[in-house]
């Protein structure tokens, strides 16, 4: 009998968490991953039920609504972080289960990331660039290049964002939810990038801040607040009813900016960074999320 391949039980568990939890039980870099190079250079450990996934330092871990509660998280975990070394875990939704198995392992509580929702029929305030700035549409071949070099000056220190590549970027834009028109581009007098508000609509309903970048050299002219109000139009232009975004939850700058514009979080809304370092000590975490 030919054994279940782990990419499909993978995607069967997914599903299965989705249409119970509301979400997806991994973050859009894993399932960016798992779609275009499956398991390469990933760690699993695959049972009907649920999975385990080690990938440099990050795990993942999930199992279907019809199995918690029964010992085959804390077992895959186990499995997944036997090995030493430093390791981080997301738990989408602050599940109570996970703060279990992480203290178990030695993981600490490092991050939260506050999911912040606002309704599009709440006015927007007017928000008009400075003089000489532009917004425009993401369209030149040459826009990919200056996109990602002030992605990466302006989260030169972020855990994750910084990091993207030319294949990264790639990969998003091969995406069904990529549209030109929903990337939105600050250019100055002289045609230099300094700013960008990556949206993204999920459906006919919902969309999403993707993300705000400005460059270092741009700051202190307020061309955070004018592209995101100008994203926020344009997912309103399409339809969209709600809008949410993902700020940490003590980025101050960020969450009176959202705060402002209309965004509010519940509790609930709150995704955890469990941290597990290599001499097993708490880590020290400094915050550099899209200002």
């Amino acid at each position: 009998m030919t054994a279940p391949d782990p990419l499909a039980v993978i995607a069967d568990v997914r599903r299965a968490c989705v249409a119970a939890d509301g979400h997806d039980p991994v973050d859009e870099s894993v399932h960016l991953r798992l779609k275009n190079h499956g398991l390469t250079d990933t760690s699993s450990w695959v049972e009907d039920q649920g999975f385990a996934l080690r990938h440099q330092h990050a795990m993942d871990l999930a199992v279907a609504p019809a199995a918690r509660g029964k010992g085959l998280g804390g077992r895959l975990a186990a499995l997944a972080a036997a090995a030493p070394g430093e390791l981080t875990a997301w738990s989408h939704g602050d599940d109570p289960a996970a703060r279990v198995i992480a203290e178990r392992l030695g993981f600490v509580r490092d991050r939260e990331l506050w999911v912040m929702r606002r309704p599009s029929a709440v006015p927007l305030p007017p928000a008009e660039p400075p003089p000489g700035v532009t917004i425009r549409d993401f369209g030149a071949a040459t826009d990919a290049d200056a996109l990602l070099a002030v992605n990466a000056a302006a989260f030169a220190n972020h855990p994750e964002q910084g990091a993207m590549s030319a294949a990264d970027l790639a990969e998003r834009m091969a995406e069904p939810w990529f549209d030109p028109a929903g990337l939105l581009l600050a250019i100055g007098p002289e045609g230099t990038l300094l700013g960008f508000h990556w949206t993204k609509q999920h459906d006919a309903h919902h969309g999403e801040v993707y993300v705000v970048g400005v460059s270092p050299d741009a700051h202190g002219r307020g061309l955070g607040r004018v592209l995101t109000v100008a994203g926020l139009r344009h997912l309103a232009s399409r339809g969209v009813g709600e809008v949410h975004l993902y700020v940490e939850s003590d980025n101050t700058a960020a969450l009176g900016l959202y705060s402002g514009l209309g965004f509010d979080h519940a509790p609930t809304d709150t995704h955890v960074q469990y941290h597990r370092s290599s001499q097993g000590l708490q880590p020290s975490h400094e915050d550099h999320s899209p200002r």
